[in-house]
């Protein structure tokens, strides 16, 4: 028998459901890749303010991530899930207000909650997806998860490009997309409640006292565990640089082709290369290359395609963002389970403390944007500002490199 057919990947009907839980969180992170420009448009905002959108999306992360281990104890998966979409449903809401009232602060507190709906899925979900099979498929599973995460990004512009126009922004566009999106929460949260989605349960997780072989064994606290702390900075920055070109291709299509029509269509590049790689790993791992193998082979790839992002003359540069999209499409598989090995008891302890890590796709993306304010000299910024900036890639990548290599096997040496 070959190696391939011995490959048991998890029960098809549950992953099935989580695949459609995985799209709408796409979804929501996806809206903010074309609200950044709409609302800049709409507000005169600067390149740094308009990045505040994305800002208040993933600064709910933070805040909310190490919560919601607590809460999902409490009352577990599934459930923890149709509450999300509902909070999610809020802020999808809230935009409605938002526009009528011409609020951009307003609009900030709507992504903000919509974000506590995102954070709340993410700590469910993932973990979930984790434990759902074996351990060494864990990264085909969140790859699976990933390509519909990542169609959700694309179509998330291209739905709010039937109502809204990025050359004349009406505020007022908005509110059509955002009831629409509001029903389809509120219906899917009420389908995971009622959905055959099994409670999962990793090893040692219901132990009050472990093995004393485990390594978990002789732990206080989650804060015991340092491959898993390398993992959340691992996940922060990886977050960062996975976000980064959702938010900011467009605003880099413009300046490298200028105000051509249907400019949303440009977000298409980030996807097709997230796919592409995720489709890379379902045949690849763990049939060929191990997670760990892949991540390093990846976050060097990572490397490469920010040097050529920021050193290629700009038309070729663009197409650099599909390289990094590449080789981001590996790390959120790879980084989660190897991170969350060996946790036992603090395993949903340990899955949140990792969501809050998703706080990276408030900061850096942030940080870009105000270092092409910093070093602009026109109004509008051009292809060489926003090369500049790109240079916040390079640690970052750099970072995961070094956890994939040595960080996460910390918790094996003396």
């Amino acid at each position: 028998m070959s190696n391939s057919s011995k490959i048991k990947v998890g029960p098809v009907g549950p992953l099935m459901i989580i695949g459609i839980v995985f799209f709408m969180i796409g979804f929501g992170v996806g809206i903010s890749g074309f609200l950044t420009p709409a609302l800049r448009s709409a507000f005169n905002l600067s390149t740094g303010q308009s990045y505040l959108v994305t800002g208040a999306i993933f600064s709910a992360f933070l805040i909310f991530g190490r919560p919601t281990g607590w809460v999902i104890k409490k009352i577990g998966y599934r459930r923890a899930m149709m509450f999300a979409f509902f909070i999610m449903a809020l802020g999808m809401w809230l935009f409605v207000p938002s526009s009528k009232s011409v609020s951009f602060p307003l609009f900030l507190v709507a992504l903000f909650v919509g974000g506590i709906g995102n954070t709340l899925l993410q700590g469910a979900v993932n973990p979930y997806i984790t434990i759902l099979g074996p351990e060494d498929t864990a990264a085909v599973r969140m790859s699976l998860m990933g390509i519909m995460n990542k169609l959700a990004w694309w179509m998330a512009p291209l739905f709010l490009g039937i109502f809204i126009d990025l050359a004349k922004v009406n505020v007022d566009d908005i509110i059509m997309p955002f009831y629409i999106v509001t029903g389809i929460m509120i219906i899917l949260g009420i389908f995971v409640y009622f959905s055959p989605l099994p409670e999962v349960k990793a090893e040692g997780e219901d132990d009050e006292v472990p093995a004393e072989s485990s390594y978990a064994a002789n732990k206080t606290s989650i804060l015991q565990f340092p491959h898993l702390l390398l993992g959340v900075f691992a996940l922060f920055v990886y977050v960062g640089i996975e976000t980064l070109p959702m938010a900011s291709i467009i605003d880099f299509a413009r300046a490298t082709f200028g105000d051509t029509p249907n400019l949303q269509s440009y977000s298409k590049f980030v996807t097709l290369g997230l796919v592409a790689g995720y489709i890379f790993v379902l045949i690849a791992i763990p049939r060929y290359i191990s997670q760990q193998k892949g991540l390093i082979a990846f976050a060097i790839l990572g490397i490469t395609a920010s040097l050529l992002l920021i050193y290629l003359p700009a038309k070729f540069a663009f197409f650099a963002l599909l390289l990094a999209s590449f080789s981001n499409s590996l790390m959120w598989p790879a980084i989660w389970p190897l991170a969350m090995k060996d946790l036992g008891k603090f395993t949903k302890a340990g899955g949140s403390l990792l969501v809050t890590a998703i706080f990276g796709g408030a900061v850096i993306p942030l940080i870009f944007g105000v270092i092409v304010d910093a070093v602009k000299t026109t109004d509008q910024p051009l292809v060489a500002n926003y090369q500049t900036a790109y240079w916040v890639m390079v640690p970052c990548y750099a970072f995961i490199l070094y956890f994939a290599l040595s960080g996460h096997k910390i918790r094996t040496k003396s």
